[in-house]
């Protein structure tokens, strides 16, 4: 797994952080902009990026990049930028950002409308933006944290209202998600077996639009492996902003990847995270 770089966080006033929020909306139009035009087309082909397996990439994952990198290159020289399609360029401004041009790409290329443009902004020591933006259906799911704590906010068209996950007393009244059974080795998909024994109901297969739904308060846990830095910045800056709880299967800090549990209530995500220790 591919660690994000860390350079001195700096200081980030509220007027700095509402600046570069604009921004991380600009991006998210540019990378959907150039993704969506794509989108349930009779002339998109897949490319297979592994050798075994099939992880696709497509014509619109790097036109989406590319758009992204551009409008960074021009508006924020100095920033780092940790992408999936391109080599990460390292920060001398101590800010990073991570993106994910099209988070589902599997989905994509079904012409399921539930992948995403995730824009993550990281100062070296946490997250401190998170977008999830459908372009199909004009959802965005934005997350900001600042010194005092964290807000959330979702847009659709003239839409907008505050987000905040949902309280669920136990497992048993729990919605969980996952993308896929694949992703789990078998010793982590037998952990996974157990919680979902112990929830009400399991669900699978919508990628970062899982995260989403947890910070808009839809359900209520979401537990993956085998993840990048680029799949969950956006996302675990987004359920933090909405007052959830994101970390890796060890309760450490999630923003390389591995192994991730997001919860909306800690009631749920302490009952999780034990039955995934056996």
């Amino acid at each position: 797994m591919t660690q994000i770089p860390e350079p001195a966080a700096p200081h980030l006033d509220a007027d700095a952080l509402e600046q570069l929020l604009a921004l991380a909306h600009r991006l998210a139009d540019a990378g959907g902009a150039a993704a969506l035009p794509h989108f349930r087309t009779a002339a998109l082909t897949a490319d297979n990026k592994h050798s075994t397996g099939f992880d696709p990439v497509t014509a619109a994952d790097r036109g989406s990049e590319a758009a992204i990198r551009a409008l960074l290159d021009e508006t924020r020289p100095l920033d780092g930028v940790f992408g999936e399609e391109e080599a990460p360029k390292p920060s001398r401004s101590g800010l990073t950002w991570v993106i994910d041009p099209i988070d589902g790409t599997r989905a994509f290329i079904s012409g399921l409308p539930t992948w995403g443009v995730l824009i993550a902004l990281d100062d070296g020591a946490s997250g401190r933006i998170g977008v999830v933006y459908q372009p199909f259906t004009g959802e965005r799911f934005t997350g900001v944290n600042a010194a005092g704590g964290g807000r959330a906010e979702f847009r659709r068209g003239a839409e907008r209202r505050p987000m905040r996950v949902r309280a669920c007393p136990g497992l048993a009244e729990a919605t969980l998600f996952t993308t896929a059974p694949e992703v789990f080795s078998p010793e982590e998909a037998a952990g996974f077996a157990r919680v979902s024994r112990a929830a009400r109901l399991t669900r699978y297969g919508i990628d970062c639009y899982a995260y989403a739904l947890l910070a808009l308060g839809q359900v209520d846990l979401v537990i993956e492996a085998g993840l990048a830095a680029y799949d969950i910045a956006a996302p675990a800056a987004l359920i933090r902003a909405a007052g959830g709880i994101v970390t890796d299967w060890d309760g450490g800090d999630p923003r390389w990847g591995g192994r991730v549990i997001a919860a909306g209530d800690p009631r749920v995500h302490r009952a999780a995270l034990e039955l995934l220790a056996g």
